[in-house]
C-alpha cells in the first residue's frame, strides 16, 4: 500500500526516526513508527458513509493530545482515520504541512505514546 522509493516517505521517515529510540516496521501494509507503542503511520484511509474507503497515501496518522485532536480535525487537510480514529488518532495530508509543523505533530504524538523516560528526552519547548 506504499511505494518504498517514495521521496515523501523518505522525508517523513527521516523526521520520525530522528526521535529517541524510534523504530520502523511495516504493519498492515503501511510503514509505522514506534517505541513501545505506535506514534505515527505513513498513509491511511478514511471510512466513507454509507460504505467505502478513501485512501490517503501521503498522509500521516498521529495520536495527539485529546484537546489538540479536536482542533486538528477542524482543519481542511485533516480526517478521522479508519480503525485508528476511535482511539484518538488523527490523519493529516502531508502535502499541506510545513516541515516544522510535521516535526511538532510527530513529537507530540511521540510524547503521548512513548515510555516516560523517552518522552522526557523530547520535553516541550
Amino acid at each position: 500500500m506504499f511505494d518504498p522509493a517514495d521521496p515523501l516517505l523518505h522525508w517523513f521517515r527521516s523526521l520520525a526516526l530522528a526521535l529517541p529510540e524510534a523504530q520502523e516496521k511495516v504493519s498492515h501494509g503501511r510503514p509505522v513508527f514506534f517505541t513501545a507503542k505506535l506514534f505515527a503511520v505513513f498513509g491511511g484511509m478514511r471510512k466513507l458513509k454509507p460504505e467505502g474507503m478513501e485512501q490517503h497515501p501521503h498522509a500521516m496518522l498521529i495520536k495527539p493530545d485529546p484537546l489538540d485532536a479536536e482542533v486538528l480535525l477542524e482543519r481542511e487537510e485533516a480526517f478521522l482515520p479508519a480503525y485508528f480514529g476511535p482511539s484518538g488518532w488523527v490523519g493529516l495530508d502531508l502535502a499541506s504541512l510545513a516541515e516544522a509543523e510535521v516535526r511538532e505533530l510527530l513529537t507530540d504524538s511521540y510524547r503521548q505514546t512513548a515510555p516516560k523516560r523517552l518522552a522526557r528526552l523530547v520535553a516541550e519547548e
